[in-house]
């Protein structure tokens, strides 16, 4: 079956699976994604690259695609383990900063994780005046996509294209990490209400984060959850045992989280979620 984007379907198993691939191939060089959306999406896409974050934007007569590349290494992580763990309480905050504006729109008591706000902003001029210039030529939808870190990008990229007037057709992420706490969240979901589509392998502990350095754990989600595998078998954090302690709860003991989240990186995988979605289809 080709693959192809259905502008009338909404959390659509077909939609996800070029989506998946589309955030697949975020994580390729120009000289190899290039060809490759053209071949496998038949979309014309373009790599912006600025500082450490990356997207494509892929277009077509019919469709606007942007898709975000997720952390660097997949595979390890490492590179997000501050931004998940170590740092999440002090990134848990009111938006600052170039763009913190636009996020302070969300309302009262509405704070987002900083260091997902600082990533986008390194890449949204070159990104959001592309999108605005190929509306301009043709209107089309626009969808938002990306794997990990590139998931919760594409959620604040749905924000502030809406704060500039821009309609969101669809985001499809997946494996993303929460963006921020239940006030902000809310106002995603109802500024993007039905448009939003989270997919989650169940055993796939990325989802989960940020969370436990927090005294209170205040990350949260926006809906809507769309679940992939079985169902996960008691707490994700069951198998962290003794280190969930008062003294991990302050900051301490991480090291033990995160060799547990190592463990689990297989589930966090895009080639496991492309292998589910098409399971579906």
């Amino acid at each position: 079956m080709a693959l192809e984007l259905r502008e009338d379907s909404f959390g659509d198993t077909q939609n996800a699976l070029f989506l998946a691939t589309a955030s697949n191939l975020a994580y390729e060089p120009a000289e190899v994604g290039g060809p490759a959306f053209r071949e496998q999406l038949g979309l014309e896409a373009t790599l912006y690259t600025a500082g450490n974050t990356e997207a494509y934007v892929g277009t077509n007569a019919e469709h606007i695609v942007v898709a975000f590349r997720g952390t660097e290494s997949p595979a390890t992580l490492d590179g997000l383990k501050d931004m998940l763990l170590n740092d999440a309480r002090n990134l848990l905050i009111i938006p600052s900063g170039r763009l913190g504006t636009d996020f302070i729109a969300a309302g009262v008591g509405a704070r987002m994780h900083q260091g997902f706000i600082n990533g986008l902003a390194e890449i949204w001029d070159s990104v959001s005046e592309r999108v605005s210039t190929e509306l301009k030529s043709s209107e089309r939808p626009l969808w938002l996509t990306g794997h990990s870190l590139g998931g919760a990008l594409a959620l604040l990229a749905g924000w502030l294209f809406l704060r500039r007037f821009i309609n969101v057709h669809q985001i499809y992420t997946f494996g993303a990490p929460m963006i921020g706490n239940k006030e902000a969240t809310a106002a995603f979901d109802r500024e993007l209400k039905g448009k939003i589509f989270r997919y989650v392998n169940t055993e796939d502990p990325v989802p989960q984060l940020p969370t436990l350095s927090l005294l209170a754990n205040e990350f949260c989600h926006c809906d809507k959850e769309m679940a992939l595998g079985g169902p996960c078998e008691g707490s994700y954090w069951a198998g962290v045992g003794g280190a969930l302690t008062d003294d991990l709860l302050k900051g301490q003991g991480l090291d033990v989280v995160w060799d547990f989240i190592r463990n689990r990186l297989g589930a966090h995988m895009l080639s496991k979620y492309l292998e589910s979605i098409r399971a579906k289809n």
